[in-house]
């Protein structure tokens, strides 16, 4: 009984939260973090405290329409299933997250920290696994999601010869508002990491992030990927690990493989700015594969490349058709790094992850099938995942090239790149299918893009 009257507490407290007393910057809030597992914890939930529960109650809403499960549900999991495989530093850090938020006067408890921390991984890939075990329904919502846009160049490809990398945010406008948090992370151990994320996340949840080692990592979802082990380590503890202290490509991709459960499965693009060499690691629970070179690119549309992977574990994927979401935007990206070789430079990469032609239809369109998604604006909607005029797309987009990641640095805009801004009470009454998003779903307009950290 706790855990649910401590559901409708947080959906009803957070409806009456103050606004957030953290200056934003073209949308962005920055929170620097320092010091032991635990004390950045601490510090976390201090500077973020208002924000986690807002983030909270929205992935709440979102999660229990689309799995047609409880809060009470994932708290049980975070503490069964995630806890039992979570290090110590980390186990700490989500102790020092829940302290802080205790510190603040907020009713979330560890549970609610660690189920908030892995809420992608059980929704979208436990779930399901779930279901099937206990002879349940799943939901025809619960697919793994599209998320994300991504590409990593290198060599002749790029204006200097050097790394480039951009990637857009793909997720239910809902959250993907909240999505705005530049983390600047100094841990006693491992590497200075410079991240975007999610309030309360200890990871960057859409995995963008660059390391004092050179180190520059993202990913894009593997669209209809099914599978889970329970016994494996979370993936957003891999996702930190890795980046916290993965020196060269090789340590990144042991990092993210080792204890693999099969959670928010991905495409990694991985580029060592020491070397200008670049990776993709396509992340399956049973097929595995890790592409390198220093003279090429490597992009991500939720497109699983393997045969095999596909076979075993997105069985339900047809690479054929060339009107999906993936391959569409796989066709154009390869288009556009062919029309721009040799000239792939920061700003271009800027100016790709606003594009917005369709390569299925031929024409400037957004929707599902252009690399600055806007779900909202098909009414074909994106597989599984979304029906037809989603509120959901490329909420944030990040770049940078190789003097940006020698300097700690990246470049951000928060809000979608291409078609109208999104106006809530305009789509709501548009759409009254998606009421039950109201009390959670806001404006997003587009702000343009901006370089992080600030100057000091």
């Amino acid at each position: 009984m706790r855990t649910l009257r401590a559901f409708t507490f947080i959906l009803l407290a957070a409806a009456f939260l103050p606004a957030s007393p953290n200056p934003q910057r073209a949308g962005w809030i920055e929170v620097r973090l320092e010091g032991s597992p635990r004390q950045i914890g601490r510090q976390h939930a201090l500077a973020l405290a208002p924000e986690i529960e807002d983030g909270l109650r929205a992935i709440q809403t979102i999660i229990l329409h689309d799995t047609a499960k409880d809060w009470a549900f994932y708290r049980t999991a975070a503490q069964n299933i995630l806890w039992p495989r979570i290090e110590s530093q980390y186990r700490e850090e989500l102790e020092g997250l829940a302290e802080g938020l205790k510190q603040k006067g907020s009713p979330l408890d560890l549970w609610d920290v660690v189920a908030l921390n892995g809420w992608m991984e059980l929704a979208w890939y436990y779930v399901p696994v779930y279901n099937k075990k206990h002879g349940l329904p799943t939901p025809a919502s619960v697919a793994a999601p599209e998320h994300c846009s991504a590409f990593l160049a290198t060599g002749s490809f790029t204006r200097n010869r050097k790394i480039v990398i951009a990637h857009n945010a793909w997720v239910d406008f809902a959250i993907g508002q909240r999505w705005n948090i530049i983390f600047d992370i100094r841990p006693k151990q491992g590497q200075r990491i410079l991240m975007d994320g999610y309030p309360g996340l200890i990871h960057s949840g859409d995995d963008f992030g660059i390391n004092s080692a050179g180190i520059v990592l993202s990913e894009t979802t593997i669209s209809g990927f099914e599978g889970f082990d329970e016994n494996g380590i979370p993936e957003f503890v891999r996702a930190r690990k890795a980046l916290q202290y993965g020196k060269s490509i090789d340590e990144v991709a042991t990092l993210l493989r080792t204890g693999n459960n099969g959670g928010y499965a991905n495409a990694w693009l991985i580029g060592d700015n020491k070397t200008n060499e670049i990776a993709r690691l396509e992340l399956g629970l049973k097929n595995v594969h890790l592409e390198r070179t220093r003279d090429g690119f490597f992009v991500g549309s939720n497109f699983p490349v393997h045969p095999r992977l596909i076979a075993e574990e997105a069985p339900g994927f047809d690479p054929k058709d060339l009107s999906s979401s993936p391959t569409a935007r796989r066709l154009r990206f390869e288009q556009l790094m062919a029309d721009h070789k040799g000239s792939i430079d920061l700003p271009l990469a800027q100016k790709l992850m606003a594009d917005s032609y369709d390569s299925f239809d031929r024409r400037d369109q957004p929707s599902e099938r252009t690399l600055c998604g806007r779900i909202d604006l098909s009414p074909r909607g994106s597989a599984g995942w979304q029906p037809p005029f989603g509120p959901s797309g490329a909420v944030q987009n990040k770049a940078a090239d190789s003097s940006l990641i020698d300097r700690m640095a990246l470049t951000a805009a928060y809000g979608p790149q291409c078609g109208p801004a999104f106006r809530a009470t305009d789509f709501l009454t548009a759409h009254p299918e998606f009421n039950y998003q109201q009390p959670v779903l806001r404006d997003m307009p587009p702000q343009p893009w901006t370089r992080f950290p600030s100057p000091r």
